[in-house]
C-alpha cells in the first residue's frame, strides 16, 4: 500500500494543478476553478472505487481532500498564467502527465490486489487514469482531451499492461512500478514534443 499511497497523493497533486490551469484558460469565477480541480483530481478514483464496490477513499480517508486543498491554495498562491494557450504551457503539460501516470498506477494496483484479470486491470488502470478529466472536460462543454489529445489516453492503457504483465510474471515491486511510471512519463513527454498521434480516420 506504500506504493499505491504515494502515486494517488501525486496523482491528487498534479491533477489538481491540471485541473486548476484549466479553471483558469477557460476564466471560471473562483468556484468553477474548484470544480475544475476537483473533479480532475478525485472523478477517476471516485469512479474506480465504485466499480471496485467500496467506499470512495475521498469519502473515508483525508488525504484527498487535504492534498487537493493545499494544492488549490498553493496554486492560487502563485497563480500567474493567463495565457489562452495555456493548455500547451509545459508546466499543463508536465502536471497532467504525471496525475495521468500515477492514477494509471494507482487504479492498475488496486484491480490487481481484487484478483482482475490483464482485461480488468487496464480497463480499471484507464478509468482510474482518464474519468476525472472527462468529467471536467464535459462540464466546460468541450471535447474531453483524450478523444482528441496526441497518445494520452494510450499512455494510461500502456501502463496497465505493463503492471498486468508485471503480475503475470510476478516480478511486481516497488522498484519496478517506479520504472513504469518513469518510463511511461518519460513516453508520454517524447509523445507530445514528437506531436505524436494514433492513425485518424478521414
Amino acid at each position: 500500500m506504500d506504493i499505491f499511497l504515494l502515486t494517488d497523493i501525486i496523482g491528487i497533486i498534479a491533477f489538481s494543478l491540471s485541473g486548476f490551469i484549466v479553471g483558469v484558460r477557460n476564466r471560471l469565477d473562483l468556484l468553477g476553478i474548484v470544480i475544475a480541480a476537483s473533479l480532475t483530481a478525485l472523478g477517476g478514483g471516485i469512479l474506480r472505487d465504485a466499480l471496485l464496490h467500496r467506499t470512495p477513499f475521498a469519502f473515508s480517508e483525508y488525504y484527498p481532500a487535504t492534498t487537493l486543498a493545499i494544492t488549490i491554495i498553493v496554486a492560487f498562491a502563485f497563480q500567474s498564467l493567463r495565457s489562452d494557450k495555456i493548455e500547451h504551457k509545459w508546466l499543463f503539460v508536465v502536471s497532467d502527465t504525471i496525475g495521468l501516470i500515477a492514477f494509471s498506477i494507482t487504479g492498475a494496483l488496486l484491480a490487481i490486489g481484487a484478483d482482475y484479470n490483464v482485461f480488468g486491470i487496464i480497463i480499471l488502470s484507464f478509468l482510474t487514469a482518464v474519468g476525472g478529466g472527462v468529467t471536467r472536460d464535459v462540464m466546460i462543454n468541450q471535447v474531453p482531451s483524450v478523444l482528441v489529445s496526441d497518445f494520452y489516453g494510450s499512455i494510461a492503457l500502456i501502463v496497465g499492461i505493463m503492471l498486468a504483465g508485471l503480475n503475470y510474471f510476478e516480478v511486481m515491486s516497488d522498484l519496478s512500478v517506479l520504472g513504469v511510471g518513469l518510463a511511461s512519463i518519460l513516453l508520454r513527454l517524447i509523445a507530445y514534443k514528437k506531436k505524436w498521434q494514433l492513425p485518424k480516420i478521414s
